[in-house]
């Protein structure tokens, strides 16, 4: 094995943990390490590429599922650039409906919170928890 490196060091070379480069490799994304042996872990260039492309991924906020699959079609053959435009595209959309849901709920909470004054005065202390959240 060329440039042989232990988890420490390619964790650090990918930008990771290794903590993250042992689970990554628990769930698929990265084949098997070979072993010394003494039983530790042993990393190529190789594999700190893909621990690299798997950190990028996840800042993008893609899903480990799906990473794994990008990870297997390019296994399989040439770049999947198509799918990941598609999964972009998804997670896209996702945080739009996201961000449309927290804006109603923003509406909501300041239309409460704007209640409050009146809510202040008017307020009934044996009958009420809070009249701001009861209305």
């Amino acid at each position: 094995m060329a440039q042989a490196m232990t988890v420490g060091r390619a964790a650090q070379a990918a930008g990771l943990t290794r903590k993250a480069v042992r689970l990554y490799e628990e769930r698929g994304l990265l084949p098997p390490a070979q072993r010394t042996a003494a039983g530790y872990r042993l990393y190529n260039q190789d594999d700190v590429d893909t621990l690299t492309f798997i950190r990028r991924a996840r800042a993008l906020d893609l899903p480990l599922d799906d990473i794994g699959t990008i990870l297997t079609l390019r296994r399989a053959g040439p770049t999947p650039c198509g799918a990941v435009r598609d999964l972009l595209d998804a997670r896209i959309a996702e945080i739009d409906n996201t961000i449309t849901e927290l804006l109603a709920l923003r509406a909501s909470l300041t239309a409460s919170r704007d209640t409050a004054v009146a809510a202040d005065t008017e307020s009934e202390p044996n009958r009420s928890i809070c009249p701001i959240i009861e209305r």
